[in-house]
């Protein structure tokens, strides 16, 4: 009994120090925090043909130029027009940025202000703009410039992107957010090499259209491609922009052609308006942009109006927004220009964005779905008179709510005649407007291009215990642990 009694207690010890000893490692493990070492932010302003939108991103500071996550931690949209509309006024297209500038500055904290980068790009309404009025264009930007330098970040510039630019930027943007560009592989055992599986783009803004994807074929014959090497791997883009084809100079573009059409200049039958719904502007509205210089009447006056009749026709509004479809030349500097450019043939996945994605949340079409399900569901909606369109959609503007069935329709024109998307095709886009929370789009990609980086996920992690105190409570208990073991080992042996 007296040897028991040590063997008892020497037992009990030890299965406390073991659970000590598992207890503490598991705290240390489940209980840590992971705190990045500080962030970096950057700013991008797009400057589209409709808004202007501020987004901030931030990352984690450490290692720049390998694999990394960015995220966007704030966006503001600038109240008022586009900036390419401030021509008379230039210095009131900076001064617009105030407010949302002014929220910034209270995102970022006031100690990383002359640290964090601004990048201003302006995209097809400005591009068009400076082809119809250089020295508007330049006053606009000036007047950025000047206004930006003033703020407490370290300003960089405000420039004019190409539709190509704009294009492989949203392509970076969008395969960064998805993953695709970091380690995402698959062997190919009949060619014995790798793979990196990415997906295609496809933004609708105001005043131009992008695509973006790599093909299978070869691009030696293309025009409109562009090489960029990112995380060491090289990757041949098929990028092409197409102005005046963005939303809005389409619909400037459609209206043209109905009232070349029509005999009574003043009221004209529109099937992509809504039944009983009328919408009266002025020409200069219509004609007014360098897209429909063309195509003014003879007896054109800016002033005098026209009235479009809503008519609910999906399907004689498809065939009449078919018309503005000429892929062959463009419009530029006064005369019609030759188009150059043959698109690959479609493949892999592909993301839209911007204004597609806008239309189809209107028509609660968001996601992947078939080409039926999208006939039947524009069919539906464009065949409803203006009453139950506002019905259904109580908490949107006229402007947006009246515009939806045109919305949809060209986009189907744009996607099918334009950029060849047949029945299976259409089901490999995803219409989406984030991922993970971060707005897909140019920008992103345009900081990452110019900051020359992909920053680096580089963290620190904070255990609940110091590595002192937890590497000598481990080795306290590991010891008692050994201990008691060879206490009760040798007790055993004498007592045989």
């Amino acid at each position: 009994m007296a040897l028991k009694m040590p063997i008892i207690a020497a037992l009990i010890l030890l299965l406390s120090s073991v659970v000590i000893v598992v207890s503490i490692s598991l705290i240390q493990q489940l209980k840590a925090v992971t705190f990045p070492i500080g962030l970096k932010y950057g700013i991008v302003l797009d400057a589209g043909s409709s808004r202007t939108t501020i987004y901030v991103y931030k990352w984690p500071a450490g290692k720049e130029n390998n694999t990394g996550v960015v995220s966007e931690k704030f966006k503001c949209q600038i109240k008022g027009p586009a900036i390419s509309r401030y021509g008379k006024d230039p210095a009131q297209a900076a001064h617009s940025m105030e407010w949302c500038l002014n929220r910034t500055k209270e995102t970022i904290p006031a100690e990383k202000h002359n640290a964090t980068p601004v990048y201003l790009g302006a995209t097809a309404g400005m591009r068009l703009l400076q082809l119809q009025d250089p020295t508007a264009s330049a006053r606009i930007l000036s007047a950025i410039d000047d206004y930006l330098r003033s703020s407490p970040f370290d300003f960089r510039g405000a420039q004019i992107i190409s539709g190509q630019e704009e294009g492989i930027y949203g392509w970076i943007t969008a395969n960064y957010l998805l993953g695709n560009l970091r380690q995402r592989q698959t062997w190919n055992l009949k060619k014995r090499i790798f793979l990196v599986k990415t997906t295609g783009t496809l933004d609708l803004g105001g005043a131009s259209t992008e695509i973006a994807f790599v093909p299978k074929e070869s691009l030696l014959n293309v025009r409109s491609k562009a090489e960029i090497t990112l995380y060491s791997y090289k990757y041949n883009i098929y990028t092409h922009s197409l102005v005046c084809y963005g939303r809005d100079e389409a619909e400037k573009r459609y209206w043209a052609k109905l009232i070349q059409k029509s005999i009574e200049k003043s009221s004209i039958e529109d099937p992509c308006l809504p039944s009983n719904y009328t919408l009266t502007l002025h020409l200069w509205n219509i004609f007014g942009s360098l897209c429909t210089t063309a195509e003014k009447p003879e007896d054109y006056d800016p002033d005098n109006n026209v009235t479009f009749i809503g008519t609910g026709d999906p399907t004689m509004c498809q065939q009449e927004l078919s018309l503005i479809f000429n892929f062959r030349s463009f419009y530029i500097r006064g005369k019609w220009m030759k188009r150059q450019n043959n698109q690959p043939k479609i493949h892999g996945d592909f993301v839209a964005f911007s204004g597609f994605y806008h239309t189809m949340e209107a028509l609660n079409l968001t996601g992947s779905f078939s080409l039926q399900v999208f006939h039947s569901t524009v069919q539906s909606f464009c065949l409803k008179n203006w009453n139950q369109v506002q019905q259904l959609l109580p908490n949107v503007r006229d402007s947006f709510r009246r515009a939806y069935c045109f919305n949809a329709n060209y986009i189907y024109v744009l996607l099918v005649q334009g950029y060849k998307f047949d029945p299976e095709c259409w089901t490999w886009i995803s219409f989406q407007k984030q991922v993970k929370n971060n707005s897909i789009g140019w920008s992103l990609g345009y900081m990452l291009n110019l900051t020359n980086m992909i920053p680096s996920e580089n963290q620190v992690i904070q255990m609940p215990m110091s590595a002192s105190i937890f590497g000598g409570l481990l080795f306290l208990f590991s010891a008692l642990v050994l201990f008691c073991s060879m206490f009760i080992c040798l007790s055993m042996i004498r007592s045989c």
